[in-house]
């Protein structure tokens, strides 16, 4: 089973959302049983709270599922346990480091590398573009998907 850990400043806005996108690309795909996905934050200030408004609107409006989530921080044994942990943006690549040093087995990459972009999934808590985080974000997950069915 591969252990799949989305990462985002708060766990509230990209990371939950791609977190029930990818659930949902998987479950289409009949392939539950492969992957174990969760998300997480690099921050605390959000932590224990659910998934924002912005965020279950945009899933709604896309008819993708979503479970209860609380938002909580990622630790050392996410790092150890998660085969890959995708990043919404370089300031995420940059707090992850903090807190489980340097990447030393590969694990940890951006979004968009997967569609064969280096920029950042904008983050909607500042942009107030839940939307066009969506896009970025189903795209990625979907390229994600196909990655790892290679």
């Amino acid at each position: 089973m591969r252990e799949i850990l989305f990462v985002c400043h708060g766990n509230i806005c990209r990371s939950p959302m791609a977190e029930m996108v990818f659930k949902d690309i998987v479950r289409r795909n009949g392939r539950e049983g492969d992957f174990s996905i969760d998300s997480a934050a690099t921050d605390y200030d959000a932590i224990g709270c659910g998934i924002h408004r912005g965020t279950r609107n945009a899933l709604v409006r896309n008819q993708i599922p979503f479970s209860e989530h609380i938002a909580r921080r990622v630790t050392m044994d996410d790092y150890v346990s998660s085969d890959l942990i995708i990043c919404m943006d370089d300031e995420n690549l940059e707090h992850l480091e903090r807190i489980v040093g340097k990447d030393s087995d590969g694990k940890v990459h951006k979004l968009l590398e997967y569609c064969g972009e280096t920029r950042d999934v904008a983050d909607p808590w500042y942009t107030g573009n839940f939307d066009e985080t969506f896009d970025d974000v189903k795209r990625g997950c979907e390229a994600l998907f196909d990655f790892l069915n290679r």
